[in-house]
């Protein structure tokens, strides 16, 4: 990995890493949020959701512009066998654990038609601490962090596993304390024996 990073795009692209967490976190903050469902109503989270999609595609656009050029590390048949393995776990834990929620509620369709339909949904599922939520806390962005790590073929590759990774990271942080807030004692309880991302307590007894 001989390839030298330009300072100035890697720079850039974390501006817009920034940038991008930045608006999420003040999108979901309560009071925005507030004003938000006064305006949007029960397509408030799948407005939320079409946001983020549109902005993050945004962003690897930009790393795209800023970093694409760059040419694709040398790698040794071992480092591309772990890469392999480890991007092709994080998307097959990713399929698993989204087999866990509700997508509908999660995409945010769920709750337009249940106002259509004259019954109000809220937006959150109840505290889910079965299947691999009993290894860890996260398992989604556990995937994610497999799959971004796995994909560091180029410095493109790498910067956004880094940018991303902090992202997820500082995300969590700001979640966990609207979790706190939502289920109080439950989910300080569940927190306390659990790992947020790397199962390294094995299967918990809840």
């Amino acid at each position: 990995m001989s390839t030298p990073l330009p300072l100035i795009d890697v720079a850039v692209y974390g501006v817009m890493w920034a940038a991008f967490g930045l608006a999420h976190s003040l999108l979901a903050s309560e009071t925005i949020k507030a004003c938000l469902h006064r305006w949007l109503g029960a397509g408030y989270r799948l407005a939320y959701n079409g946001f983020a999609i549109v902005t993050l595609v945004v962003v690897f656009w930009g790393g795209h512009v800023v970093l694409g050029d760059l040419p694709a590390y040398d790698l040794s048949g071992t480092y591309k066998v772990v890469l392999g393995v480890l991007e092709i776990s994080g998307w097959f834990l990713m399929f698993w654990a989204l087999g866990g929620y509700d997508l509908g509620r999660l995409a945010g369709t769920a709750q337009v038609r249940a106002a259509e339909g004259g019954r109000p949904l809220d937006e959150d599922e109840p505290l889910r601490v079965d299947g691999l939520h009993r290894y860890v806390r996260h398992p989604l962005y556990s995937a994610v962090f497999l799959v971004l790590w796995g994909a560091v073929w180029s410095p493109l590759g790498l910067m956004t596993a880094f940018f991303g990774s902090i992202y997820l990271v500082i995300g969590t942080w700001l979640e966990e304390r609207r979790l706190i807030a939502r289920y109080g004692d439950d989910y300080a309880a569940y927190r306390a024996r659990v790992p947020a991302f790397i199962p390294w307590r094995g299967r918990a007894r809840l």
